[in-house]
């Protein structure tokens, strides 16, 4: 069951379905504020942050894109999906390149909405809650109870889907892992065959690592990827 203090925000400007999905959402636990412009949007994330936002991209002021890059520079880190008409793999990129963890086009079944939800909220929580529940490798360290990433003891600021991403190579280590498996981990379900959203995370996650920890990352082409401890 889905704890009634979990927020989220819906931003659509189409009153019918924010009124859709919002009923659907609250029907299953969930608390749920509206919002119909992206400035509106933007307002209501910096004033109060929800646990996630369901964000259209076609909105009559700024564009869903731009709020998700907009609060990815103000430091919020919650899941964002994507609910847009627009279904090309450009599109697709563009939306992942602003921060978005997840996209779903027009039109859509709730059912599947809701499963991406709860899949979201279960990557971005904090993880097990037992005692130094820390992974390691090289310089990099993971603490899985306070959902927070080092690099020689500097802290790297990570996306929900970036971190999960690192999490399962650490836990990996020394180890050739495919994309087919790491799109099972990290997003749970076949991202409708799209492997190379797994080399455009890659690239992400290693731009937010310093250049000897990047270096750790590496590509074994047509294979998949591993986590060195050590950079080469």
């Amino acid at each position: 069951m889905t704890e009634a203090a979990t927020e989220i925000l819906v931003v659509d400007d189409e009153e019918s379905l924010v009124d859709l999905v919002s009923s659907a959402l609250r029907f299953a636990g969930y608390k749920v504020r509206a919002e119909q412009s992206g400035y509106d949007a933007y307002r209501s994330i910096k004033a109060d942050p929800p646990h996630l936002v369901v964000l259209d991209v076609n909105l009559p002021d700024i564009d869903g894109f731009d709020v998700c890059r907009r609060i990815r520079r103000d430091g919020h880190d919650m899941p964002v999906i994507f609910l847009t008409a627009r279904d090309t793999v450009d599109d697709l990129r563009a939306g992942f390149s602003q921060g978005g963890d997840d996209y779903l086009t027009k039109p859509f079944s709730l059912e599947e909405l809701g499963l991406r939800i709860e899949a979201l909220l279960r990557r971005s929580g904090s993880g097990d809650t037992s005692a130094g529940n820390r992974l390691s490798a090289g310089m990099l360290t993971m603490d899985l109870d306070a959902h927070q990433v080092y690099y020689d003891d500097e802290e790297i600021q990570l996306s929900p889907t970036e971190y999960l991403l690192l999490h399962y190579l650490m836990l990996n280590p020394g180890r050739v892992v495919s994309k087919a498996q790491i799109l099972d981990f990290v997003w749970e379900y076949d991202f409708d065959g799209d492997a190379n959203i797994v080399e455009t995370y890659i690239s992400y996650l290693r731009k937010k690592l310093p250049k000897s920890g990047a270096a750790m990352i590496q590509t074994r082409r047509g294979v998949g990827y591993m986590l060195s401890t050590r950079a080469s």
